[in-house]
């Protein structure tokens, strides 16, 4: 089977934008309805501009999939974009003044043009529509395994929410988020958050801020040692990282592993036989610092994900640049944007992220159909709960001592 991968398509005001997914497995229903659920998600968040007024995405799925179902073959969705004008000159322009902190100048360079247009069309983050999709359908197989995945917004400039997420949480912590206009699950700081984009808006300005994820179900064991490019840290890293306008991602603790002795880093083990069944298989922690990533694989705690996304590079107020037909200073030309765009990158985020598990899945538990995958699965668990084995018959196969999880 070959390995999980997906590649995109499209320009920001191009006719689509196209997802080509492949390695699925066959048999696994599409929850459509989710899928497009988190398309609108993306869309929203107070702060956001004009366009998402103008687009409604919906994605249409247009090969490897048959009533409902994954065919095994590639898979391709397309997202229409409403708002599409690439060839229209007197409505997009060529631009010629490029946006600090934005791709123009060095994509313009790149390509020899004096034209940031045909960059800024593939650079935009119009694109994240099409990754959003790829993580929602991922996330339909997560759930298969009882693997859920939650991405919220922990805060901007000096409003930031402490809550810890936990899976016996996640169904009122979903409702807080969703009831929030900036996707926060703290009333309190959701207000504060929103005062600080209203204020950047009076100042023409922008804000960004921290999106954070949290993965619960994952048993230990997804990822490897042996290669640094199979890291499961590093994957969700480089997921994170490669969503426009994100400057840096940290796991568990991240940075403040730097001012702490390891005494205090360190996540001791313990063995509690009532948590057998749980995704930790009864290796119990008191702390997750380590984020559910130990050696760039899960150990069975909640994998925890950190993004900063930096401001909004657009600014209505405009920045010094240069003209690079004249070479003559001037302002930089203004692109239709957000003050805000961290509730939607939250979206993005929890979606990415959603794949590199969903990737890291299917390389550990590799099978052409989903019942293949599921009795893999069914069977490694049985297996990790009977440790020590003495004989491969120790384990039974299947996934029914496994219902209680999912």
């Amino acid at each position: 089977m070959a390995p999980l991968t997906y590649h995109t398509a499209g320009e920001s005001h191009g006719p689509a934008l196209t997802t080509l997914i492949n390695g699925l497995p066959a048999g696994l229903v599409l929850d459509v309805d989710f899928i497009n659920a988190e398309l609108q998600r993306r869309q929203g968040g107070y702060g956001r501009g004009g366009r998402q007024r103008i687009e409604t995405d919906a994605a249409t799925f247009l090969a490897g999939v048959r009533r409902g179902r994954t065919t095994g073959a590639p898979l391709v969705m397309q997202i229409p974009n409403r708002d599409s004008r690439l060839d229209d000159l007197e409505r997009t322009p060529p631009v010629s003044r490029p946006r600090p902190g934005h791709a123009d100048l060095a994509g313009s360079v790149k390509w020899l043009t004096t034209d940031c247009r045909e960059t800024l069309e593939r650079a935009s983050a119009r694109e994240t529509a099409a990754r959003t999709a790829a993580g929602a359908l991922a996330r339909c197989l997560l759930r298969e395994l009882g693997i859920e995945v939650f991405g919220f917004v922990r805060g901007l400039l000096d409003a930031a929410t402490d809550i810890e997420p936990t899976r016996d949480a996640l169904a009122d912590l979903i409702e807080q988020r969703n009831a929030s206009d900036v996707a926060c699950p703290d009333p309190a700081v959701t207000e504060r958050i929103i005062e600080h984009i209203r204020q950047a808006k009076r100042d023409r300005d922008t804000v960004g801020g921290l999106a954070e994820v949290h993965v619960f179900g994952c048993p230990p064991g997804l990822g490897s040692c042996v290669n640094w490019s199979d890291r499961l840290d590093s994957r969700l890293a480089a997921a994170v990282m490669g969503i426009q306008a994100f400057k840096a991602v940290e796991i568990g603790l991240g940075r403040q592993c730097a001012f702490r002795p390891g005494s205090q880093v360190h996540d001791a083990i313990a063995y509690d036989e009532s948590q057998r069944d749980s995704a930790n298989l009864g290796f119990a922690r008191a702390s997750n610092h380590a984020g559910g990533l130990e050696g760039g694989m899960t150990n069975g705690m909640p994998v925890v994900v950190t993004g900063t996304m930096k401001p909004i590079a657009t600014l209505l107020q405009g920045m010094p640049s240069v003209d690079l037909n004249t070479k003559q200073a001037g302002h930089s030309e203004y692109e239709r944007s957000d003050v805000c765009a961290l509730p939607a990158a939250s979206v993005v985020m929890e979606n990415v992220v959603a794949f590199e598990i969903a990737r890291a899945v299917l390389d550990k538990f590799a099978g052409d159909t989903m019942a293949e995958l599921l009795a893999a699965f069914g069977y490694y668990l049985n297996a990790a709960r009977a440790l020590p084995l003495e004989t491969p018959a120790d384990v039974s196969p299947g996934l029914e001592a496994d219902q209680s999880e999912n």
